[in-house]
């Protein structure tokens, strides 16, 4: 079973720091490494995160480095260790742009990138970017189906409701073929539709052994109604809520998980080792 590190960086973690912490999880032999994304965090809010019992995002942040920025830095200062958004809010954000991003950090990182996407929960973060919260999924889909037309070789264009390219450059593209493995996110059937059509993975959040079985048959309908099956997909946990122990990790295993994915995080090193080699053991034994 591979294992991957969430880790968040922001203003309380030195760049120094960032760099002897991700060098420590990549000699640890922690394969990925996961970095959120939101710009804009706000004091008070209506939106109900749904991956805690507060419906509060946990420890109340302020503000985390962008996760593009960071991978690149990240990439930097490793060899070997995976770079993965976990996850990229693609529709509240410049698709063009974000293409750029991800094709530059594989370039920069020798195709090391995992592309984890999401369609957003935040309604006030959306708000105050001046996108449509109400239409997230729709642009979610087309801004993937534009990147998709950037990263393939020689000359780009796309034609959609909201993104028009005219024949255009757009290097250097990205170094894995077709493009960094795209994991959606969400657990919901439109998410797992979305897995489905356009995905070479799925990153299931908070969700146990059980309930991962449970949503697997949805998932096999969806693919197969789109020519595909289970062994076009890599698929990857991120248990959140649930436990992490070795009989989870072997039932994870038998329902196809490929990688579990764990927060990771510390105010030094040395309680970071301890973290990093407790979430090992508790995976690998």
């Amino acid at each position: 079973m591979k294992i991957g590190a969430a880790m968040a960086f922001g203003a309380h973690t030195s760049p120094e720091f960032i760099r002897d912490s991700v060098q420590l999880v990549e000699e640890k032999g922690i394969d990925s490494i996961w970095l959120p994304e939101h710009v804009l965090f706000f004091p008070d809010y209506g939106s109900e995160y749904p991956y805690s019992d507060t419906g509060r995002i946990p420890g109340d942040p302020e503000g985390i480095l962008d996760p593009f920025t960071a991978m690149t830095f990240i990439a930097s200062v490793t060899q070997k260790v995976r770079l993965g958004t976990g996850i990229c809010l693609v529709p509240q954000r410049q698709p063009v742009y974000t293409a750029k991003m991800v094709a530059d950090v594989d370039f920069l990182s020798g195709g090391r990138v995992d592309f984890g996407v999401g369609i957003g929960w935040l309604k006030e973060e959306f708000d105050n970017l001046g996108m449509d919260f109400s239409t997230r999924a729709k642009t979610c889909d087309e801004y993937i189906d534009a990147m998709q037309a950037l990263w393939s070789p020689g000359i780009s264009e796309f034609k959609g409701e909201t993104v028009n390219l005219h024949p255009c450059h757009f290097n250097p593209k990205p170094v894995q073929t077709p493009h960094p493995p795209i994991f959606f996110g969400g657990e919901s059937g439109p998410a797992m539709r979305r897995v489905a059509e356009r995905g070479q993975g799925w990153y299931a959040y908070d969700i146990s052994p059980e309930g991962l079985a449970e949503k697997l048959p949805v998932l096999d309908e969806k693919l197969a109604a789109n020519g595909r099956s289970r062994d076009d997909l890599t698929l990857y946990v991120g248990p959140n809520r649930h436990p992490i122990n070795t009989d989870t990790t072997q039932a994870y295993a038998a329902l196809g998980v490929e990688q579990i994915i764990a927060p990771l995080g510390a105010r030094s090193l040395d309680k970071l080792a301890l973290r990093a080699d407790a979430l090992i053991d508790s995976i690998r034994g």
